[in-house]
């Protein structure tokens, strides 16, 4: 058994391990989904070290045949794109069960789900087989619907069954789009590598049918406008911890998924590319304004997910080689800050219950930690340069002017709305005078301290020193660029 494989199966080892321990025995279920989340993160970060920067192609690949007949195979492997990814994920669960104390029903069950999830993260990031991809991709369904369903607020039913039928919805485009492709591979085989050549073979029309299948069933994911709709109440009402998972990591499933299909069918990319345009920059304006007329904390970070996913998409649809750095590093990014933000908002949450922007006031006096942490994530949200997000849309809109030119004036724009609702945010939690009912809430403990401090680290020091993020990820997004030129010849 491979490296890959060890990372993978290690959650799904955890969840074993819970399902025979008793209900009763809340603290070892803590330990024990805590010891295997961190041991996941550990493998991730080992794979950093080990891993070789200058080689564009798959690395510590693992490939055993399922089904001979369909060609399927569970095939593993990492490149630059998909390692960020694997660090990210494991590091946002780990942080997400250390903001889980307050959950205080089903114990056993929350931690289960919460490993089920991180496995099928896990498996979208490493599976090098679209059959496999498509596996994952549903199973983190299942444990998602549960967390929602059953740790969520008063709308929880809503909100769930809202998601998996968006989710499901869009997973029917894909696999629809998947098989189409898979009649034009020579081999009859669905390993990525293999359907990389479908391009040479497949009519030019089917192939622009078939993206955008792929771009509703990853687009309802990542989410992109108009497929959002479940996205506002999902988090909303999940719980704090998932909320974290689900805007830090689950998007940025969506945009994986769109950056190796745009790879595979770049002419039928290139032929889309002023309706993917349009819809980056329409998400980033609407998801800025809708985020800037909230009152709800968690709703505003909701919305704000839409127009910053928005610029991935943006990075995306340049096609060349800026651009789809910036995709990269704004995964990452937002995967750091959102996580931050659903962290932070999530302890408020916990001492006041409130997520009225309104019911709160000069915050610094009371909470300064807290108030550190947050308005420094609240200026990473909207590009400010020693931040990470800074790097990853300095990268996108030269992407986007080197292919669009003035039509970055809509990118600029979006950048002005994000400043706008977070000073708003600043001014309104943490100036004024402090209100009667705020004087005696508890700053960050120790453990939160270390759980949000790692996340803000992260923010500042990718901003001030960008180039190990970029270097891990340089030579397989110099490689997808090279192959998209070639065959836009």
């Amino acid at each position: 058994m491979g490296i890959l494989s060890i990372l993978l199966w290690t959650p799904a080892v955890g969840v074993l391990l819970l399902v025979v321990t008793p209900g009763q025995q809340t603290h070892i279920i803590r330990c024990i989904a805590n010891l295997f989340t961190t041991a996941a993160f550990l493998l991730a970060c080992s794979l950093v070290s080990f891993y070789d920067q200058h080689d564009a192609g798959m690395q510590f690949r693992e490939h055993f045949p399922l089904n001979a007949k369909l060609g399927s195979a569970y095939a593993l492997g990492i490149d630059g794109l998909s390692l960020p990814m694997l660090v990210l994920a494991t590091l946002l669960t780990s942080i997400a069960l250390m903001a889980s104390f307050s959950i205080s029903s089903r114990i056993k069950g929350y931690h289960i789900s919460l490993l089920l999830l991180e496995f099928g993260i896990l498996g979208v990031f490493l599976a090098q087989d679209w059959a496999l991809f498509y596996i994952f991709w549903e199973v983190t369904l299942i444990p998602l619907f549960f967390l929602i369903d059953r740790w969520g607020g008063k709308r929880r039913h809503a909100a769930s069954l809202n998601f998996v039928l968006y989710t499901m919805g869009g997973s029917i485009f894909m696999l629809i789009s998947l098989i189409a492709v898979y009649e034009y591979v020579p081999e009859h085989v669905s390993l990525m590598s293999a359907m990389s050549q479908v391009s040479e073979n497949m009519p030019k029309d089917q192939q622009v049918l078939a993206l955008l299948g792929f771009l509703i069933g990853f687009g309802v994911k990542m989410p992109i406008f108009p497929l959002h709709g479940w996205l506002p109440l999902a988090h909303v009402e999940a719980p704090s911890p998932v909320s974290i998972l689900l805007s830090g990591i689950l998007l940025k499933m969506g945009a994986y998924g769109l950056l190796r299909v745009v790879v595979m069918l770049p002419e039928a990319a290139h032929t889309l590319q002023p309706l993917l345009v349009f819809l980056a920059l329409f998400s980033m304006l609407y998801g800025g304004l809708l985020a800037w007329r909230q009152s709800d904390l968690k709703a505003m970070v909701a919305y704000s997910s839409i127009s910053h996913m928005g610029i991935v998409l943006l990075g995306i649809a340049t096609l060349n080689e800026a651009g789809i750095t910036g995709a990269v590093i704004q995964m990452v990014a937002h995967g750091l800050i959102a996580g931050a933000l659903f962290l932070l908002v999530g302890l408020l949450y916990e001492r006041t219950h409130t997520r009225n922007i309104q019911d709160y006031s000069s915050l610094v006096q009371v909470m300064p930690r807290f108030a550190l942490f947050t308005t420094l994530t609240l200026l990473a949200a909207m590009g400010l340069p020693g931040s990470v997000g800074f790097i990853a849309e300095l990268h996108a809109i030269i992407g986007g002017f080197q292919q669009w030119g003035g039509l970055m004036i809509f990118f600029s724009a979006s950048m002005l709305i994000s400043a706008a609702y977070a000073m708003r945010t600043i001014g309104l939690l943490f100036t004024g005078p402090v209100k009667p009912q705020m004087q005696h809430i508890e700053d960050l403990r120790t453990s939160e301290l270390l759980a949000a401090g790692i996340l803000v680290a992260g923010i500042v020091l990718f901003g001030v020193l960008p180039a190990p993020l970029i270097d891990l990820s340089a030579a397989t997004v110099t490689q997808m660029n090279s192959l998209i030129g070639q065959r836009l010849l």
